[in-house]
């Protein structure tokens, strides 16, 4: 099985079984891609009319991670993720703006790159959109026509979901109950209520394309399909998404591409829990509706990160102020131990040495760093647990700060090692999880910015202010130095002074 590229770091990446719970089989299962070393996946993605919300970025942090960790072990990952841009949505707001619908989508499909890029989510491998495939759209639906799977009512096409055995299969839903329990369709055209729409006849002045059918445009489901089977083949390692695409999107998705090709469509299904916004289901109409820019303007991208991986990713996270104010917290602790060991890397004459070989508390304080990573692994292993994982990077920071804390502490070429350690520790394993791509003191810099205008404060005249108190020490002008402190004070500004520097936060 393969390995994460490296040297002696390799001992400890040396692959476990990852397991993976698989939402077809509800159980987890030992993870074995199709072709050895290389993993295919597939991720649904939005559907273009409004700017992204902490819902999709729960989706995006998931499956970045995931992804990540699987490069981090040295698979060779293929990452397919949509665009839909053609929907009834999409055609509502173009109508409420009066613009073509081309402008719409260009709008969205930028705007979500930005916030995905601000948070620090890299681009997959293949970003295909939807009506870039309708030709593949309409094989696949007459394909289905001729398997008995689909049928043409006045330019509609609909899939016959009681003709494919499996439906249902990953939902865990019974068709006869679903049957029991279907609503009367007003579409009575339809032969069963269940069916769901491949083609539609298009509506005056919507999008429209020919086909055997007639001019219209595809349903929903059939998009993924397509795109799916185009990049990754007709059965690839995993497909995944939001637990809201379970049913029926998902389950339609299979009945779709199984039913047309007879082979599997994915392995291992993967499903995201749902985000909630003080306990209650994120709604536009409840009004708790959050989108990324107005959570990314109140906080830095990697306290949201942390935010969503604190909870297994198959559980719902619950967003609020308070919940976020936490994770800031927590974030600002592990960038404060990366700043205090490059502080004192800094300031040590001990240059890039080997340490002699270790005995007594600094020989135990090494054994425990250097078992991190293979902890980490095994519970990233474990069905990417990120929470569990992060465990883990806060461990590195107690015994940093432990370490760093002691009186006896000096900077001999055996503390420098256990510091490189340290950070090599920590940033290793943290951009696994997305975290600390950023200098500690651009970190902290970017941090008392946001919080500064969080509380309708000035950043610069704050950095000013303290300036000007150094400025009155160096002259030995202790009064005017402290009444400055005092102004800070006022304004819940705290100053640290060190041997490194002055630096400032809010109380």
């Amino acid at each position: 099985m393969a390995v994460h590229r490296g040297n002696k770091k390799e001992e400890t990446r040396e692959l476990m079984s990852l397991a993976l719970y698989n939402t077809l089989t509800r159980k987890k299962e030992v993870f074995q891609p199709l072709q050895e070393g290389k993993v295919g996946i597939y991720a649904c993605g939005i559907t273009v009319y409004d700017v992204c919300h902490v819902g999709h970025a729960r989706s995006a942090v998931v499956f970045d991670t995931m992804i990540r960790y699987l490069r981090y072990r040295g698979y060779e990952v293929t990452f397919v993720k949509n665009f839909t841009d053609v929907d009834d949505k999409i055609i509502q707001k173009s109508r409420q703006e009066g613009v073509d619908i081309a402008d719409i989508t260009e709008r969205y499909i930028h705007e979500h790159d930005e916030d995905m890029d601000r948070l620090g989510v890299a681009r997959p491998t293949f970003a295909p959109r939807a009506t870039a495939y309708i030709p593949d759209m309409i094989s696949l639906v007459e394909k289905l026509m001729d398997r008995g799977l689909a049928y043409e009512v006045d330019g509609d096409v609909y899939y016959a979901v009681a003709n494919f055995p499996g439906y249902g299969k990953l939902s865990g839903r019974n068709l006869d109950e679903m049957m029991a329990g279907a609503r009367v369709d007003v579409n009575d055209r339809k032969r069963n209520p269940l069916d769901f729409a491949l083609w539609k006849a298009s509506k005056e002045g919507e999008p429209w394309w020919d086909s055997p059918w007639g001019r219209g445009r595809p349903g929903w489901h059939i998009e993924c399909s397509v795109m799916s089977q185009s990049y990754l083949g007709d059965t690839f390692d995993i497909h995944g998404g939001g637990e809201d695409l379970i049913f029926p999107h998902h389950e339609n998705e299979i009945a779709q591409s199984e039913g047309a090709t007879g082979k599997p469509l994915a392995r291992y299904w993967l499903h995201n829990g749902f985000v909630r916004i003080n306990s209650e289901k994120m709604s536009k109409s409840l009004g708790n509706f959050f989108t990324m820019r107005d959570v990314l303007a109140a906080c830095h991208p990697e306290v949201l990160r942390l935010f969503l991986l604190q909870s297994h990713y198959r559980n719902p996270v619950d967003f609020s102020d308070e919940a976020l104010a936490e994770a800031r917290m927590a974030m600002n602790r592990l960038y404060s131990a990366l700043k205090r060991i490059k502080e004192l890397l800094a300031l040590s004459s001990a240059d890039a040495v080997d340490a002699p070989e270790s005995s007594g508390q600094n020989g135990d304080l090494q054994e425990r760093l250097s078992k991190l990573p293979a902890q980490f692994i095994a519970a990233m292993d474990d069905d990417f647990n990120t929470a569990r994982a992060l465990g883990h990077l806060f461990e590195v920071v107690r015994l940093v700060n432990g370490f760093t804390a002691d009186r006896a502490f000096v900077a001999s070429p055996e503390s420098v090692s256990i510091l490189r350690t340290a950070r090599e520790t920590l940033v290793d394993l943290g951009s696994v999880l997305g975290l600390f791509l950023a200098d500690p003191h651009v970190y902290f810099q970017q941090d008392r910015n946001r919080e500064a205008a969080r509380r309708g404060l000035d950043a610069a005249e704050i950095e000013t202010l303290i300036a000007a108190r150094q400025a009155a020490r160096l002259e030995k002008n202790w009064r005017k130095a402290d009444e400055i402190r005092d102004i800070l004070a006022a304004r819940e500004v705290t100053i640290e002074d060190s041997s490194a520097g002055t630096t400032w936060k809010f109380e």
